[in-house]
């Protein structure tokens, strides 16, 4: 022992203490003193094996690089190539690896031949190590037991015009590596012990607090103290639950069991799942101050007493003592009448308003009144107002015309109107009087009331015999608009109202009001966005011959979307096929959809790809992002997504792009399917990123199916599982696309939709080859009578006859515009479709444009020419130059009122 000043040093008896392992603070610091020692041991052999790895690493990282430079160098082929590569190479590769870091570089021949070495006499001789693969251009990183002892090496080829001419080793000892790790184990060792001693300092204080906490005691006195405790706790007459912070029950005595009903395993469950009336619930859960609060549970009236049991910093969570106060029931009856109407108006308070629909709401008004309020009710609105419209204002004393939209009662069948009559009350009647008036009525006696009775003699007669006594009617009114009225009946056995309970039925109709006001304005919005969402959809598809086409499209029941679909005939018999799907609902999604469809028409008459066509779109929808940015931000696109399609009859070639959107599916004759596989492009609007076209050719009657993933995506089924069933759906050949559309929707179509659903369908078709005429002329002026004379030929046997002379002036401009504008050969094509179609290609880029000539100029009157013959004309740019088209009528009215002097 140390002695410091004549005193001898012993450890305190606080240390002991902690350290004793009598106490559960003592057990606890042996344990953990164990377990960091554990944990300490396991990441020092961790790091010792992890600096191993590394250094292995770097060695193999050095020699590589070190290969790789010295074969790499320059004049190294010629070197290998000279006569004595040795005397050469030996002094640079000694140089290079005391540079390179490395114990040896050796260079040798195709078949291992050393030419160097760090020892000399080993010159000559043969490589040992695997060189097989860099003979092959690869390179070889091995571990072997050479001539310098156990190394690892590099073996790296040396290449000349792609063939290995020599190859390169490098490496180091495995004993050089070792010893670098071996130098580091001290510090490990030394870094691993003041971690122990650390944690070990950390774990004693932690054993402290933990002491402090149990006060020192041991297991068996922390038991005897528990059960004490315990046999206290289920021995009063009054209920404990104590609910910890994350809403689960901790404790619950019996008395507490039997006042709630809770169920034996109660502790450990959360209070919202245990069917707990929800005041009682909340109040549970809330951890609020509550000093006698009377709530209702059951049959009972319990006292309940809470408080949290975070304040003097314990655990997080709440105590609460519960006293059945039933008894005060009997010398408080009209509490208990306030309890019941209180249970009412917190029931339609959560019943009624549940859905935006007007008539539902009607109901929910019916089944929260009855039978708790009323033996029957009855809810009449104004035809208005089931249009989502405001009803016009009435005069007192005229008739009210309503329709009955909701009866509920405690049997069926009762003597009253049904729902959905139109009924027409009298002006002296309490209803009428209610609906013009805004003011509730009470009708204690309906055998009495005279102005009840001259509705209809012989019905409210009935009424009266059916037992039906008393009558409330509410008007329901909400934000200044009347809707119709709440009729409140209650037959014999039940008693009479009283005006005690006409604040009640108010209470009741006012709540109710307002939901269906609600209702009331969301049928309005959603007819008004359902209108505007059907005005920017396709009307009807445009007449084509390429593609036979049908289509589906379901709006959302929840709200209108931003779905949309279009069929675009193009030229050249070319059709355009787009779907597209704006993220959101509402007005702003469908208006969104509107202006994107109109831009994809307005782009489409650009005859571009559908690449370029997508990145057009991109940047518009990048741009509306910003115009919203620098407003109020309500009106950004959330997110959009959109596939093109362009299909070529003539050739049977589709190109393809999408931005974000689902694989298109493609149904063969034979009823297989595939998903083509096509590059998936960013959604629209994040800018920056291109988009990628794909060329496929799609056999004749194959069908090409569009949609949107509202189709094959639902909250109770994931995407991959929306695609086996669309894939199983569509394996079926020779099916028409109706048929394809109706078992398509028959197999997807959710029970309630919550998103819109596009589809379509296009079958393929292909231009007959004999109405298909093509020539190739040279860029010589003489070809164009030649090439008049061979159209004039094929007009003539397609009976076109009539055509020939515009379709000879037509293509004698376009051919001679090629011809002195273009280089190269020139190709006309002619394709008798719905229109006879005319094109003239040729190898350059640059556009046409039209224009007026004046009176002296001797040319520029050729477009002027081919736009007043031609119905329509324009320009195509294709891969290695363009094709200028123009499309005639069949009935051969190209020159009806044209007086060509006007043109010349």
């Amino acid at each position: 022992m140390a002695r410091i000043r004549g005193r001898t040093w012993r450890p305190s008896g606080r240390w002991f203490a902690v350290a004793g392992t009598r106490s559960v603070a003592g057990q606890m610091f042996v344990l953990q003193v164990l377990i960091v020692l554990l944990l300490v041991v396991a990441a020092a052999v961790t790091l010792l094996l992890q600096a191993r790895s590394d250094r292995f690493q770097a060695a193999r990282d050095r020699s590589l690089a070190a290969a790789e430079a010295f074969a790499h160098g320059p004049g190294m082929v010629q070197t290998l190539r000279g006569p004595d590569p040795s005397a050469v190479l030996q002094p640079l590769s000694l140089d290079a690896a005391r540079q390179g870091g490395v114990d040896f570089i050796v260079v040798m021949n195709r078949q291992g031949i050393r030419y160097t070495h760090p020892d000399p006499k080993l010159i000559g001789k043969h490589f040992v190590g695997t060189i097989a693969p860099s003979l092959s251009g690869h390179t070889t990183i091995e571990e072997v037991n050479g001539p310098l002892g156990e190394e690892l090496q590099v073996v790296v080829p040396v290449t000349d015009s792609g063939r290995v001419v020599g190859m390169v080793s490098s490496g180091l000892k495995v004993a050089s590596v070792s010893s670098a790790v071996d130098q580091q184990l001290p510090l490990v060792i030394g870094a691993g012990a003041a971690a122990l001693v650390l944690a070990t300092a950390g774990t004693a204080l932690v054993s402290r607090r933990l002491r402090r906490q149990t006060r020192g005691l041991g297991p068996a006195e922390m038991t005897r103290m528990y059960d004490h405790h315990d046999a206290v706790l289920h021995a009063v007459r009054e209920g404990v639950v104590i609910v910890g912070g994350d809403g689960r029950v901790v404790l619950a005595n019996d008395e507490a069991r039997r006042l709630l009903d809770l169920p034996e395993d109660v502790e450990g469950r959360a209070v919202a799942s245990l069917g707990l009336d929800p005041r009682m619930a909340e109040l549970l859960q809330s951890r609020r101050v509550a000093s006698d609060e009377v709530l209702p549970v059951g049959d009972r009236l319990l006292a309940v007493n809470n408080r949290p049991t975070d304040r003097g910093g314990g655990p997080p969570g709440s105590v609460a003592t519960l006293r059945d106060s039933t008894e005060l029931r009997a010398l408080a009856g009209r509490a208990e009448v306030a309890r019941s109407r209180l249970r009412l108006l917190y029931d339609a308070s959560v019943g009624i308003g549940t859905t935006l629909d007007v008539q539902r709401t009607a109901e929910e008004l019916t089944e929260v009144s009855v039978p708790g309020f009323a033996d029957y009710v009855t809810v009449d609105l104004a035809e208005p107002v089931l249009r989502g419209e405001e009803p016009s204002g009435a005069v007192r004393g005229e008739e009210a015309v309503v329709r009955r939209v909701a009866l509920g009662g405690v049997t069926r069948n009762p003597p009253l109107y049904k729902a959905g009559q139109l009924v027409t009350f009298a002006g002296p009647t309490p209803q009428a009087t209610g609906f013009v008036s805004g003011s509730p009525v009470l009708v204690g006696d309906l055998q009495s009331s005279e102005g009840w009775r001259t509705q209809d003699q012989e019905r409210t007669q009935a009424v009266l015999d059916f037992g039906l006594q008393s009558l409330i009617t509410v008007p329901l009114k909400a934000r200044g608009v009347l809707m119709g009225i709440a009729n409140f009946w209650r037959g014999r056995d039940s008693g009479p109202f009283e005006e005690d309970d006409l604040s009640l039925a108010e209470e009741l109709a006012a709540r109710a009001a307002v939901c269906i006001d609600n209702a009331r304005r969301y049928t309005r919005e959603h007819a008004m966005a359902v209108t505007l969402q059907h005005s920017l959809l396709p009307r009807a598809l445009p007449e084509q011959n390429a593609l036979d086409v049908a289509y589906r499209y379901l709006p959302a029941q929840a709200g209108v979307g931003g779905d949309w679909f279009d069929v675009i005939p193009l030229p050249g018999a070319r059709v355009a096929l787009v779907v597209g799907d704006v993220v959101g609902h509402g007005l702003h999604a469908a208006a969104t959809m509107g202006r994107l469809r109109t831009a994809v028409q307005n782009f489409s008459a650009l005859d571009i790809p559908p690449d370029e066509l997508l990145g057009h779109l991109d940047e518009l929808v990048t741009r509306m992002d910003q115009e919203a940015d620098e407003g109020d931000g309500d009106s950004a696109v959330a997110g959009a997504t959109c596939l093109v399609a362009i299909y070529d009859p003539s050739t049977g070639m589709c190109s393809l792009a999408r931005a974000g959107h689902p694989l298109p599916a493609l149904v063969h004759p034979d009823g297989t399917v595939e998903f083509p596989e096509m590059p998936a492009g960013p959604p629209l609007g994040l800018g920056g990123l291109p988009f990628e076209a794909a060329e496929m050719r799609l056999p004749p009657g194959s069908s090409l199916v569009l949609y949107t993933d509202g189709l094959i995506e639902d909250r109770r089924r994931d995407i991959d599982t929306g695609l086996r069933i669309l894939t199983s759906t569509l394996a079926v050949a020779d099916r028409s696309p109706q048929d394809t559309c109706e078992a398509v929707l028959g197999a997807l179509l959710p029970d309630r939709q919550t998103d819109d659903i596009a589809l379509l369908v296009a079958r393929t078709c292909l231009i007959p080859s004999e109405d298909i005429a093509e020539w190739e002329l040279p860029a010589d002026p003489a070809v164009v009578g030649r090439a008049r004379g061979d159209v004039t030929r094929q007009l003539a046997q397609w009976d076109l006859e009539e055509l020939s002379f515009t379709t000879e002036l037509i293509l004698s401009e376009l051919i001679t515009n090629a011809i002195r504008h273009a280089s190269g050969p020139i190709r006309v094509r002619l394709l008798r479709d719905r229109t006879l179609i005319c094109e003239v290609s040729d190898t350059s880029s640059t556009s046409p444009h039209l224009r007026y000539a004046a009176e002296e100029d001797e040319g520029g009157r050729g477009l002027f020419l081919v736009a007043q013959l031609a119905d329509r004309w324009g320009t195509r740019y294709v891969p290695g130059g363009k094709v200028i088209w123009s499309e005639q009528s069949l009935t051969g009215a190209g020159l009806a009122g044209l007086d060509l002097m006007d043109v010349f």
